[in-house]
C-alpha cells in the first residue's frame, strides 16, 4: 500500500463509465433536425456557445444542454423553429436520460482492487438524479465511502472533499478525464491529479496539461491506476 495516497478521488463521467459518446450522437441527430437553417459546423459553434453562456444557470448535464439545444434552435431558425423540432429535442433528451450505463474497459477491476486498501471517493458533477442513477446501475456504488455529487469542482471542492472522506489533499489522489475540472484544481490544493483522457473530448472541458508539475501523472487506462498508485 502506498504511504503517499491513502484516499482516491474518482471522476464518473467518461472516467468510469460512457458519457460523451451520447451527447455526439444527439448533436448529430441535433444537426440533421436542423439541416435546412443552418450547416452542421456552425450549428455546433452555437450550441458551445449557448452550453457556455448556460452553465451558470443550469449547471452541467443532460438537461441543461437540452435547453441549449432548444435555445440554439430558436437563434438559428430566428424563432421559426416548428413546433415538432423542440417536442424531437425533449424527447432526446428524455432518452438521453434513460441510457443504459457502459462502464469503461477496467473501471470496475480497478475500482475494486483500490477499494480493498485505500478510502474512494466519487466526486462529479452534473444533475443529481441522473448522476445517482447511473451510480446505482454501474454496480460500483457500494465500493465509494463517499459521494460527492457537486455543481462544478474547484480546488475548494477537493480541500472539502478529501478532509471529510481522507487525510486532506496532500495524502490524496483525483484521478480523470478532464484536465480543467478533475486535475488541476486537484493539484492546486496538494493532491495528486491523474489525467486519464477519454476517447471524445468536451471543447470546455480541455485545458493545457501541467507539465513538470511534481503530482501530476497520466495513464491511457484506469487499468494502470493501481500501479501507479503502488510506485508513488
Amino acid at each position: 500500500m502506498s504511504d503517499t495516497v491513502t484516499t482516491v478521488g474518482f471522476d464518473a463521467d467518461d472516467t468510469l463509465w460512457q458519457n460523451e459518446t451520447f451527447y455526439r450522437l444527439t448533436q448529430e441527430r441535433f444537426a440533421d433536425l436542423l439541416a435546412d437553417h443552418s450547416d452542421p459546423d456552425h450549428l455546433m459553434e452555437r450550441l458551445l456557445a449557448a452550453e457556455r453562456r448556460n452553465i451558470g444557470h443550469y449547471g452541467f448535464g443532460i438537461k441543461g444542454f437540452t435547453l441549449s439545444m432548444i435555445e440554439t434552435a430558436i437563434e438559428v431558425t430566428e424563432g421559426r423553429v416548428p413546433a415538432h423540432v423542440i417536442e424531437r429535442l425533449l424527447a432526446e433528451g428524455r432518452e438521453m436520460l434513460r441510457h443504459p450505463v457502459h462502464l469503461l474497459p477496467g473501471a470496475e477491476d480497478c475500482v475494486r482492487q483500490l477499494a480493498e486498501r485505500h478510502t474512494l471517493v466519487l466526486i462529479t458533477k452534473g444533475d443529481l438524479l441522473d448522476q445517482e442513477r447511473k451510480l446505482a446501475e454501474s454496480g460500483l456504488g457500494e465500493l465509494f465511502d463517499g459521494i460527492e455529487i457537486v455543481s462544478d469542482k474547484t480546488p475548494a471542492t477537493y480541500v472539502r472533499a478529501f478532509a471529510l472522506h481522507g487525510d486532506g489533499p496532500s495524502n490524496a489522489l483525483m484521478v480523470g478525464n478532464s484536465m480543467k475540472s478533475d486535475v488541476l484544481p486537484a493539484i492546486a490544493v496538494g493532491a495528486w491529479g491523474v489525467f486519464c483522457p477519454s476517447r471524445i473530448e468536451w471543447a470546455l472541458e480541455a485545458a493545457p496539461a501541467p507539465e513538470g508539475a511534481e503530482r501530476y501523472r497520466r495513464i491511457e487506462t484506469l487499468a494502470e491506476l493501481p500501479d501507479l498508485i503502488r510506485e508513488l
